[in-house]
């Protein structure tokens, strides 16, 4: 594939995975790469990509976004545990469904979509593969949302318009805004507490890794067909005994260890009060434990990549030990 002749569009560009996209992108000479955000991304433009402000659920915007593009790059997404569920479905279902209208109208003809592999969870999930059916029922507004947006982007997937889905297993790294952030600061508030009994395996995907999947997925729409219309896990390739995995990370940085234990039916009990707690008083932020959240801390939950590897070519860029070893020598530094 020739870089050189793709003018890219980066749904949130401005986020973790979508500036690591765009940086990555820049350094394969793109004809030309656009970003849209909700936010100024003065960063982004330094580097010489397009940045326009916008709300992805306004159709007049995405449409103005999408033009002269042959590639969309989407990882937008409103992310998170709690929240409306019309805000969910906003930003997740109707903001996709803007970017597939938007990009077959506009003349796009490839289109990577950023999904999660939590539309195929349901509880205890070991070496699952790509054929794991979608959950009747969903926790969270999350991944509900991002399963319905999976089918309508695979859906949209045709002769003159391929698409594929790229589903990211808990990303993390260097410049992590959320996932390793709030587990830092809830063990440094002696407030994290080990969910189970600390046997779980889970998958993570380091940021580089992460990226150059959603590029290799590109790569292969445009030079094959055989991942057309298909979804993909994506991780390091070696889950992590996660408790062990967290301790140990603490350790590096100078933190006490989660030494509270919990059981997962005292946390879902406690995630089920909660819930209905916060639906009648309007607390601000997340509720700290929710059915979903201790079913994700109890559980194992990785994925079989082979499909990935096969089709896609996808390999892991850093090593686990190696992307470790960057995120804590950043975290050392910036903490």
């Amino acid at each position: 594939m020739d870089w050189k002749n793709e003018n890219v569009l980066v749904t949130g560009g401005g986020g973790f995975l979508g500036r690591k996209i765009i940086e990555d992108l820049v350094g394969l000479n793109c004809a030309s790469i656009r970003s849209i955000g909700r936010k100024p991304q003065p960063g982004l433009e330094k580097m010489g990509v397009e940045v326009l402000c916008g709300d992805i659920q306004d159709l007049s915007f995405v449409m103005k976004a999408c033009e002269s593009r042959s590639l969309v790059i989407h990882t937008a997404a409103l992310a998170g545990v709690w929240g409306r569920g019309e805000d969910f479905y906003g930003i997740n279902v109707i903001g996709t469904q803007n970017i597939i209208e938007s990009s077959k109208k506009q003349g796009a003809c490839t289109l990577v979509y950023t999904s999660s592999p939590s539309v195929a969870y349901s509880g205890n999930t070991e070496n699952a593969d790509e054929s794991a059916p979608y959950p009747k029922k969903y926790l969270a507004y999350y991944p509900e949302t991002k399963a319905i947006a999976e089918r309508a982007v695979l859906k949209a997937n045709s002769a003159n318009f391929a698409t594929v889905a790229i589903r990211p297993h808990l990303i993390w790294g260097p410049g992590d805004p959320h996932l390793l952030p709030r587990v830092i600061e809830r063990a440094r508030k002696g407030k994290l507490s080990q969910v189970g009994d600390g046997k779980n395996l889970v998958d993570m995907t380091y940021i580089d890794n992460a990226s150059s999947a959603h590029i290799a997925a590109a790569e292969t729409l445009r030079t094959s067909q055989k991942a057309n219309g298909k979804a993909y896990f994506v991780s390091d390739g070696k889950p992590v005994l996660l408790w062990d995995w967290i301790n140990n990370l603490l350790k590096e940085l100078g933190i006490p260890p989660a030494n509270r234990k919990i059981s997962y039916r005292s946390a879902y009990a406690a995630g089920f009060l909660i819930e209905f707690l916060y639906k009648g008083i309007p607390f601000p932020g997340e509720p700290y434990m929710t059915r979903f959240v201790a079913g994700q801390l109890a559980f194992s939950h990785y994925f079989n990549i082979s499909a990935a590897r096969n089709d896609l070519g996808y390999k892991t860029k850093v090593s686990p030990d190696e992307a470790l070893k960057r995120t804590i020598e950043y975290l050392k530094k910036h903490n």
